[in-house]
C-alpha cells in the first residue's frame, strides 16, 4: 500500500513472480495482512466499492449488469467477497494463488461461504475463467503482480469468461506517472496512462471511472474502473 520508487525494468526479471510468492507466503491470513498493515481502511474501501458497483446492478435494464455470478480475483481470505460481492451476487468464485488464504476463507466468510461456488488456487497469469460464466470480474490490489504482457493476456482470457453485457472492475493503486516497482512484495504500481494503454491493448474500453475517497494521504491514490470489450 505504501509508496516506493524503483525502476520499471524490475517487471522483466525472472524472479518477479517467485519473489511475490515468497512475500505472500510470510503474510498472515488476516484483514491486516491482506491490506499491508492498513486494515483500518477496509470499511472505507468497501463503502467506496459499493457506491461504485451497486448502481450498475440497479440501473435501466438495457444497461444493467447481472447480479447472478461474480469472480473475486486475488481474493486472499475473502475480504472483498464477504463485504462487497456476496451481499450483491447470488454466487461468487474466489481465485487466489496462496492456498493458506483460501484455507482460511470459509471461516472468515462464515455463513456467507454457503454462496461461494469455487475456491480456485491459481495465479492470474495462469488462470482461465469458465466460458460465459460471470456477470462481474472484480480485480482489486492484485494486477500489480502481473507483468504488462501477462496482464493483457489475462484480460483477453477474461473476455471469454464474461456473459453478454458483463463488466470487469479494476480497483488499483495509481502512480503519478510511469510504473513504480515495490521491492518488498515484488509488484508494480501503474499510472492511469499506463493502465489505459493496457486496457486498450486488451480490447477494453472504460465505461466508468472513479477515485476512492477518504484514504490516508501517505498511500497511493486508488482508482476504480468498469471495463467492457470493444
Amino acid at each position: 500500500m505504501a509508496q516506493h520508487t524503483q525502476g520499471k525494468d524490475a517487471m522483466t526479471k525472472a524472479t518477479f513472480y517467485e519473489e511475490a510468492k515468497n512475500y505472500w507466503e510470510e503474510i498472515p491470513p488476516t484483514v491486516n495482512g491482506m491490506l499491508g498493515g492498513y486494515g483500518n481502511i477496509s470499511s472505507t474501501d468497501v463503502r467506496g466499492s459499493i457506491d461504485f458497483l451497486k448502481p450498475m446492478l440497479m440501473c435501466e435494464w438495457n444497461e444493467r449488469v447481472g447480479s447472478e455470478k461474480a469472480l473475486d480475483c486475488g481474493a486472499g481470505i475473502g475480504r472483498v467477497s464477504k463485504h462487497l460481492l456476496l451481499p450483491l451476487f447470488q454466487s461468487v468464485d474466489l481465485v487466489e494463488q496462496e492456498q493458506k488464504f483460501l484455507d482460511e476463507a470459509p471461516a472468515f466468510l462464515g455463513e456467507a461461504s454457503a454462496n461461494v461456488g469455487k475456491y480456485i488456487c491459481c495465479g492470474l497469469q495462469d488462470f482461465v475463467p469458465q466460458p460465459k460464466h460471470y456477470d462481474v470480474i472484480w480485480c482489486q490490489w492484485v494486477l500489480g503482480h502481473l507483468t504488462d504482457e501477462h496482464l493483457i493476456s489475462f484480460f483477453k482470457r477474461c473476455k471469454e469468461g464474461l456473459k453478454e453485457g458483463a463488466v470487469i472492475c479494476v480497483k488499483e493503486n495509481i502512480s503519478r506517472e510511469g510504473v513504480v516497482f515495490d521491492e518488498q512484495d515484488s509488484s508494480v504500481t501503474r499510472s492511469s496512462k499506463e493502465l489505459t494503454k493496457i486496457f486498450r491493448k486488451a480490447g477494453l474500453k472504460i465505461m466508468k471511472e472513479e477515485t476512492q475517497r477518504n484514504f490516508p494521504l501517505e498511500i497511493y491514490m486508488v482508482k476504480m474502473f468498469a471495463l467492457k470489450y470493444r
